[in-house]
């Protein structure tokens, strides 16, 4: 039989680039004569910007450190055993290039068994063991501490979770097994379903012990040392630790029923992980962790070797590293001091753009318009931001003083610009009206300053043509919400030089937006996809496709949202103008629906009613329809709508609109919010053989975003 060392050794082999992670045994004893008392510390030896993972070497060095402590535990030389981390981060879990690296289903298997095999040992030794979540613990780093007897957790930790179903995992160290046993199905459910689904939602230090997960909490100044006075009350039971008895009735059926109905809410039985987690979690009711283990075994390893899981990393590689890398941009030491911002224009997305540059930059911001009730409104939409920020808890008194102080308006252009160093506008997305602006701002700006468009489809080029200084405009298209969603399109119009677009690039990182450098191409990269896809879906709809079945047909790839909600979201008149004018630059491909004019011009919000809550087809709208008599199943819809997206990216591509096919799909993952499970969108065209189909080649080289042939 192959022995935990041996499975690792194996499995060190196939990773030979590993941060291996040390596991520091040293002793100490214990207050309040509790003792001799074994502390391990997880160390990759590298500061908190490097956190400490899990990988073979790393599981092989804790089980050593066990091997240590098991012993002395037996010849009653220590009264427990605790582990901690390194300053600000416990540990982070597996790690992930190593699994991108598996092959074989047998590769996979071993890690998922030589995490349990490890960490189960804590659960066995002859003394009481503790977990001390000092600071991030997320994966396999919460799951090793439920391992242990007793965990306490610091005030100050500020990111606790187990994100694998937002990966394409299961926690499979334990955590789907343990946790609900802990404390209960419905917390579990939410822990790992919920909040994983949910953009990977962090838990802070104070729900890590509300929930139960923390048997006690110390402030983050002294925690290591008050938790050790604690253990020491433990070990000398003066402190009881009771824990609340487990439902494991009904209670816990309904918990993995409400599990399964976020899933589908989310992913919509497009990604298996969530709906693996659910059924070890059913099956863990009756608190049989041998059988537990196990299925987390299989699952796990049946995921790696899956897509979603090779698309998910891919994914998290492209938002955490790519993004902080952008391809084409220029040499950051180009890039000029932004020391005041202009605004052009006061309406909504406007306001929103000045709030959003006086927190990040925290620099003056000036708005104009064309009268001084717009001007007003717009100051007074960001000053009321600010007061929400402050009864939230999010600033302080004098951050808020000093923001409102910093965002004015003015109806002077001259005054206003006259010694700014940045100005957007983002005003009627119409090019006479936008070139009019930039001419009258030009006419009172520094020689240095940056001219930027936030126009989400018109020409940056034609924009800047009439201008004596053309090299100094850049296209910077934020996507609405402002503050939530990170995506920021910049644009090189044919004449931008260098140094204005490092200008860009150094002010979109002090906005903490996710930048893509885009050539100057009609909707450049976002919109003309969501165009072309919408333009499908609207075109089999014209011919006569009933409006669900349109909808349905693009359910499987899992979309945080149908197409028509989207378009309510985006606004009928926004999608209506961005395919006109997509339609004069490729009228062979993009379309303008006679029925989505019909609707805009009624007024129409969308397509929906929510009067039973959930959306139905308007009455109104449906009796503006005017549809043909070819119907087409849901399978066909899907078909014709990938094909046509398949084609547009491969044009993009052929274009240099974007680098690599990369950059659309971290463009789709942060601007679209494009469902991380599939990668974005060209790792799915991949998988489903469109790509080929379409263009006769992948968008991606075999072993990205899938497994390594």
């Amino acid at each position: 039989m192959t022995t935990t060392a041996e499975l690792l050794k194996g499995a060190a082999e196939l990773f030979p680039d590993e941060v291996v992670t040390q596991a520091h045994v040293r002793h100490l004893d214990l207050p309040q004569d509790a003792g001799r008392f074994a502390l391990i510390t997880l160390d990759n030896g590298l500061d908190h910007t490097k956190p400490t993972t899990f990988g073979p070497a790393s599981l092989a060095n804790l089980n050593a450190a066990i091997d240590q402590v098991e012993k002395e535990a037996a010849d009653g030389a220590i009264t427990g055993v605790g582990i901690t981390g390194k300053p600000f981060i416990f540990a982070v879990g597996a790690d992930l290039k190593g699994v991108e690296l598996l092959k074989r289903h047998e590769d996979a298997l071993a890690i998922g068994k030589g995490g349990h095999d490890v960490f189960k040992r804590l659960s066995t030794l002859a003394v009481p063991t503790f977990a001390y979540y000092n600071g991030a613990a997320m994966g396999g780093g919460v799951e090793v501490g439920l391992h242990c007897s007793y965990r306490t957790v610091s005030a100050a930790l500020p990111a606790f979770s187990l994100p694998e179903v937002f990966l394409g995992l299961v926690p499979g160290w334990g955590g789907c097994t343990l946790l609900p046993n802990l404390i209960g199905a419905d917390r579990a459910v939410s822990v790992i379903i919920e909040n994983s689904l949910n953009q990977n939602k962090q838990l802070k230090g104070q729900q890590v012990y509300e929930l139960g997960i923390a048997d006690a909490i110390f402030e983050g100044a002294d925690f290591l040392e008050q938790s050790l006075i604690w253990t020491a009350s433990v070990l000398r039971g003066e402190l009881e630790i009771v824990r609340p008895e487990i439902d494991r009735g009904d209670a816990w059926h309904e918990a993995v029923v409400r599990g399964r109905a976020i899933a589908d809410g989310k992913v919509h039985g497009a990604a298996p992980a969530a709906y693996r987690a659910l059924e070890i979690i059913d099956a863990a009711r009756n608190g049989d962790l041998a059988r537990g283990y196990e299925a987390e075994e299989k699952a796990l390893a049946d995921l790696i070797m899956g897509s979603e899981l090779r698309s998910g990393i891919y994914a998290f590689n492209l938002v955490q590293k790519r993004a902080k890398r952008p391809a084409g941009a220029p040499d950051k030491s180009l890039a000029r001091p932004v020391s005041k911002v202009g605004v052009v224009g006061a309406g909504l997305m406007a306001s929103q753009l000045a709030l959003l540059f006086a927190r990040r930059l925290e620099v003056p911001v000036v708005l104009t318009d064309i009268d001084q009730e717009r001007v007003d409104k717009g100051v007074g939409y960001v000053h009321g931001e600010i007061d929400k920020l402050l009864l939230k808890g999010r600033i302080n008194q004098d951050k808020a003083n000093r923001l409102k102080a910093a965002v004015t308006g003015s109806l002077d252009k001259a005054a206003a610009f006259g010694d700014a160093d940045f100005v957007i506008e983002a005003v009627f997305e119409e090019m006479g009206v936008k070139q009019q602006v930039f001419a009258e701002v030009e006419a009172v700006v520094p020689e240095h300053a940056i001219l930027a468009t936030n126009t989400s489809s018109l020409s940056v080029s034609e924009m800047a043509a009439k201008l004596k200084h053309p090299e100094r405009v850049v296209g910077f298209h934020f996507f609405n919400p402002v503050a939530i969603l990170p995506l920021l399109e910049i644009v090189r119009g044919e004449k931008t030089d260098d140094a204005s677009l490092a200008t860009a690039f150094g002010v979109a990182k002090k906005l903490k937006k996710t930048a893509v450098l885009v050539k100057d191409a009609p909707a450049f990269v976002v919109n003309r996809i969501l165009t072309r896809f919408m333009g499908e879906i609207q075109n089999v709809i014209d011919e006569g496709t009933p409006v669900d079945v349109a909808e349905r047909a693009v359910e499987p790839l899992g979309l945080p949202m149908s197409p028509l909600v989207l378009l309510e979201l985006v606004g009928p008149a926004i999608g209506l103008h961005v395919s006109e004018t997509l339609h004069g630059a490729f009228p062979d491909r993009f379309t303008v629906s006679e029925n989505l004019k019909r609707v805009v011009e009624a007024g129409k919000r969308g397509f929906y009613v929510y009067d039973s809550g959930k959306p139905e087809l308007d009455p109104e709208v449906a009796a503006l329809l005017q549809q043909g008599d070819t119907v087409l199943t849901e399978e066909q819809v899907r078909a014709r709508v990938l094909d046509a997206v398949a084609q547009e990216i491969g044009l993009m591509l052929d274009e240099g609109v974007v680098a690599e096919a990369q950059d659309i799909d971290l463009c789709l993952i942060t601007g679209a919010g494009w469902p991380f499970h599939l990668g974005g969108l060209t790792p799915y065209l991949d998988r489903e053989g469109v790509s080929e189909r379409v263009n006769g080649k992948r968008f991606l080289a075999p072993g990205v975003a899938s497994v390594p042939a």
